[in-house]
């Protein structure tokens, strides 16, 4: 028999469902990795098992190593990244243009859209809780820097842009053109990732590694969704499908925070720089790098400094040195009494 309120509850469960699918999307698609494999989050992998007769004790030994891996995966929320900055003016320029076509098309779109300071591409995602975690990961891109300059052997690598992807028509990017130079990046990503990891620092995993240019996302505005605009209509960045952009010279990376505030230029808190070969570069980039390079002295010292102090050796020997200059000091004042009275 035909029952309206079964009909109306199914129907009711079913856009519950959409919407919080809906959201989970939007959670996922803002972070800088708009395709992080849901696998490698959680710490599963495809590999087939070899010995099908393993002990009970080794069963129970792995079991309990992919339950603390699987909740070690739950509690992670990456909060950092290693940026390569876009600065070739003629690719900003090329972004601006689109998207500015793109808004001609849709004024609400505008909302979405990625500041021209903030274009980069990520090449990995971290999680680093305190001021101890980000020293650590300061050390680790210092560490990543001989390693890339030994892979390029003294040559530049070039990064030419061009064409229009999306990722489930939520985010927009400038594509990564296909060459020799994707190797060279994959390979750099791979290395970044176990230089992190060596250090104990949870990162993505880097098989994720997609490099993109990203100049809008729809998840950058709630507003947009409540307002109907769910996907990006390739009709709007047509005439850009095969455009060139421009090419971008690797010369720095840098170890960026996706939470504190934004610089004044639009581009993010950078925690610290490595600076790859050489480029001609402005009396500006030369005082910033200046500064860089010395923040990064200081906080190493600082770091040196706080670990001798912690050490139980260090801490015993200021104490007796305290307490003997104490004894010292009062054996002085005895020592001036008598002389005094012996003046006299």
């Amino acid at each position: 028999n035909y029952r309206p309120e079964l009909c109306e509850n199914v129907s009711r469960k079913k856009k519950m469902l959409e919407e919080f699918e809906a959201n989970t999307m939007d959670s996922l698609i803002d972070m800088p990795f708009a395709t992080v494999d849901i696998q490698d989050d959680c710490g599963i992998t495809d590999e087939p098992q070899i010995n099908l007769k393993r002990s009970q004790e080794n069963e129970w030994v792995k079991s309990d190593q992919v339950k603390k891996r699987k909740k070690k995966r739950k509690d992670y929320q990456p909060n950092y990244f290693l940026s390569i900055p876009i600065t070739n003016k003629e690719i900003i320029k090329g972004i601006k243009i689109l998207q500015n076509a793109i808004i001609q098309q849709d004024e609400r779109l505008a909302k979405a859209m990625v500041s021209d300071g903030s274009f980069h591409i990520t090449l990995l995602v971290m999680q680093l809780l305190n001021e101890d975690e980000v020293n650590i990961g300061i050390d680790a891109l210092l560490e990543l820097k001989p390693f890339i300059e030994e892979l390029l052997q003294g040559k530049h690598l070039t990064l030419p842009f061009q064409g229009i992807g999306t990722f489930g028509n939520q985010v927009g990017f400038v594509k990564l053109a296909e060459g020799d130079h994707v190797n060279s990046l994959l390979e750099i990503a791979e290395t970044a990732n176990r230089t992190f990891q060596e250090k104990g620092i949870l990162v993505g995993e880097s098989r994720s590694f997609k490099p993109h240019l990203t100049f809008m996302k729809l998840s950058k505005s709630l507003w947009l969704r409540k307002n109907g605009v769910k996907k990006i209509d390739p009709d709007l960045y047509e005439k850009f499908i095969s455009h060139r952009f421009g090419e971008e010279i690797l010369y720095r990376i840098d170890l960026c925070s996706m939470l504190k505030k934004k610089q004044s230029n639009g581009y993010y808190h950078c925690e610290s720089s490595i600076v790859i070969g050489k480029k001609p570069i402005g009396i500006r980039d030369l005082i910033n790098e200046a500064l860089h390079r010395e923040t990064m002295g200081l906080k190493s010292k600082v770091k040196q400094i706080k670990e001798l102090l912690l050490k139980p050796e260090t801490q015993a020997k200021i104490r007796r040195e305290l307490f003997e200059g104490r004894l010292i000091n009062n054996s002085n004042s005895a020592n001036d009494v008598d002389f005094s009275t012996t003046l006299t």
